[in-house]
């Protein structure tokens, strides 16, 4: 008894500490995390504003010198990139407001709507090169490339490029759409200057001028680029499907307590990059006190936090039987009959009260037929079995996998 009396205060412990305990609990954790994340951003952006200042003034020197409207453009485009990390850090220094009353789950959203904004001025500056490179076309000018400028160009496309591979990878490390999109920018950066001096090369040495040709092949990889970050970025707004391998590490976790038989209808919300809050039900055991869900829902908080770094907000219950055979082979056969269907997903929560003739579950339809049908086939199917049970039947959205 006294040892099992320990066990439990050192559980009081540590639910204390890690949900609202002496470390600031779950939202103390999350926003030291957040506060740590946020200095790498900002630190990193600050490179890439300082790096593309550098490269702005270096080709926009030797653009007016050449009159190599390749050149010119590159320049622009690296002030666009440098506006772009402001843009990230406006960003970042938004979405690390702590909660408040008005947005109590915060504002880290936020970066998915700077994010959108780098995509748009990556989609601009793809677009502009496009319209000039084919004004050059049409209306060409004499260039005139000297081996210090060549020099000169060759030296921003390796900045450019190492540049933006250390920016990208930065950014998938934090979680950041901003410094992703801002580092596959600059990657994309590196080979339009790469086209730049390649076109260079040949017309220094065969004075054939090719720059304005290259520039509309390179401005559509950029358009496309743009249109690309655009559509992640829109997808992480509208909210996605929960990713497969969290979803079922969560699931895992819940699952490995000895009272649980199943969790589903798992929901993880995501309020801004590595802030997720999810709800869950999991399937006990009809002979289970009050006392003993509530020291498992607080076991389970504790173990999904610290393993995943997922909070859930909530957790309701399934209660299966445990005394009744007959309720066993009913469920069975209910079970088998639905998912004979092929839009019927899964079938959980299933609880039969034989004395009353009561039988309730949840059903996951699939997104292939309208809910009010789904429903109306799988009461006429039951009805068919078990005419004398009165049926609820809960329609479930397929969430997560």
């Amino acid at each position: 008894m006294k040892k099992e009396s320990q066990e439990k205060k050192t559980e009081k412990v540590e639910y204390q500490n890690v949900v609202g305990g002496q470390n600031g609990g779950v939202d103390g954790n999350l926003a030291a995390t957040a506060i740590e994340r946020n200095k790498v951003i900002i630190r990193t952006s600050i490179i890439g504003i300082v790096a593309n200042v550098f490269l702005v003034a270096f080709k926009a020197v030797v653009g007016i010198l050449t009159h190599s409207i390749a050149v010119i453009l590159d320049a622009v485009n690296n002030l666009t990139d440098a506006l772009s990390s402001v843009i990230t850090i406006v960003g970042t220094k938004l979405a690390g407001k702590m909660p408040d009353k008005k947005h109590p789950m915060g504002y880290g959203r936020i970066e998915y709507l700077s994010a959108m904004i780098v995509s748009a001025l990556v989609l601009y500056a793809g677009l502009t090169s496009l319209i000039e490179s084919i004004k050059k076309i049409i209306k060409p000018e004499k260039v005139d490339y000297s081996i210090a400028s060549l020099i000169i160009i060759a030296a921003a496309v390796l900045v450019k490029f190492f540049l933006g591979k250390y920016v990208k990878r930065v950014g998938k490390k934090v979680n950041s759409s901003s410094l992703v999109a801002s580092g596959a920018d600059a990657q994309n950066d590196a080979f339009l200057s790469a086209s730049v001096f390649a076109s260079a090369i040949i017309f220094y040495f065969t004075k054939v001028s090719l720059e304005a040709y290259v520039g509309v092949i390179i401005s559509v990889f950029i358009i496309k680029a743009g249109i690309e970050m655009m559509i992640d970025t829109l997808n992480d707004i509208l909210g996605r499907r929960t990713d497969k391998e969290l979803s079922a590490r969560i699931k895992g976790l819940i699952n490995e307590e000895d009272e649980v038989r199943g969790a589903y209808d798992l929901i993880v919300n995501n309020y801004g990059p590595n802030k997720n809050y999810a709800s869950v039900h999991i399937e006990i055991p009809d002979t289970l006190t009050a006392n003993d869900i509530d020291l498992l829902e607080r076991r389970l908080q504790i173990k999904v936090f610290k393993e995943t770094g997922v909070v859930l907000t909530g957790i309701g219950i399934y209660s299966y039987n445990t005394k009744s055979d007959e309720a066993a082979k009913i469920r069975d056969a209910v079970k088998e009959k639905i998912l004979s269907h092929e839009w019927a997903i899964q079938v959980h929560g299933f609880y039969i009260d034989t004395v009353n003739k009561e039988m309730r579950f949840d059903v996951v339809l699939s997104f292939d037929i309208e809910t009010s049908k789904g429903l109306t086939i799988i009461n006429e199917d039951i009805k068919e079995l078990y005419g004398d049970y009165r049926v609820l039947a809960v329609p479930d959205v397929d969430f997560s996998d």
